[in-house]
């Protein structure tokens, strides 16, 4: 027998000066191998088409629908019914600005940190397009690949405790990626470079430790393991920094 499914949805539209944030209750039966993103969207089609939330790829490609589903940040198309009590509550990433309902800008968020942690290759080469392409270990290959497999969804930093308490946090997203910038031979930045980026209080010694990143994570990279390599890298680089010789003046 199929469970009647209680869904209490967050509902909020920061454009509307008439509104104010509530949930609102649907009733939906539940049917085999059902979604939360095939819910919502029979919710949307069936009951209230003003309902808002994103999604685009329906397989935890694209990252789009990301949402605090029972107090858990996660995505709506990975996330079956089954797995959850009948009664369900879904609210919007925190951090992230409020598009309305469960749709958040992560867009902006992202796009803004890739720029502050110069998220690109840093090379003084000249770009040659016929040239033959540079060959790579394919442990090192791996190694990189594994850190790529990010696609930006926000469950991390919504679930991270210190970029919920500061803005200032460029979380566990841009620390894996740094670490993959690291990693990569094509990258000619200096050991300095990246400590001017990461090893501050707004980078990896902001961290709490808390684990919540690599917790809710939908690609399951393993967050807390850079975090850690990381840090003993900056706190190395850092101390080298403290006990360099000093250069002698001339005179």
């Amino acid at each position: 027998m199929s469970r009647q499914l209680k869904f209490n949805i967050f509902r909020y539209n920061p454009q509307d000066p008439d509104s104010v944030p509530h949930t609102d209750t649907f009733l939906l039966e539940e049917t085999p191998s059902l979604t939360l993103f095939i819910a919502l969207n029979k919710i949307r089609e069936e009951q209230d088409p003003s309902l808002q939330f994103d999604f685009a790829c329906r397989m935890a490609i694209c990252g789009s629908c990301g949402m605090v589903i029972n107090g858990r940040p996660g995505l709506a198309c990975k996330t079956l019914t089954e797995e959850l009590p009948e009664e369900i509550t879904l609210m919007p990433l925190p951090v992230f600005e409020l598009v309305g309902d469960l749709s958040v800008d992560t867009g902006s968020w992202f796009r803004t940190t890739n720029t502050k942690i110069e998220s690109w290759i840093h090379t003084d080469k000249e770009f040659d397009p016929n040239a033959i392409e540079e060959r790579m270990e394919n442990d090192l290959a791996n190694a990189i690949f594994e850190l790529e497999r990010c696609i930006e969804c926000g469950c991390c930093v919504a679930a991270c405790g210190t970029a919920n308490m500061r803005d200032d946090f460029i979380g566990a997203f841009a620390l894996n990626r740094i670490a993959r910038f690291m990693l990569d031979p094509r990258d000619e930045r200096s050991e300095n470079d990246y400590f001017d980026v990461v090893g501050t209080d707004q980078g990896v010694f902001g961290c709490m430790g808390l684990l919540a990143c690599e917790d809710v994570c939908p690609r399951e990279i393993p967050l807390q393991d850079q975090l850690g390599i990381l840090r003993r890298k900056m706190g190395f680089i850092g101390l080298k920094n403290i006990f360099k010789p000093k250069a002698k003046a001339v005179g």
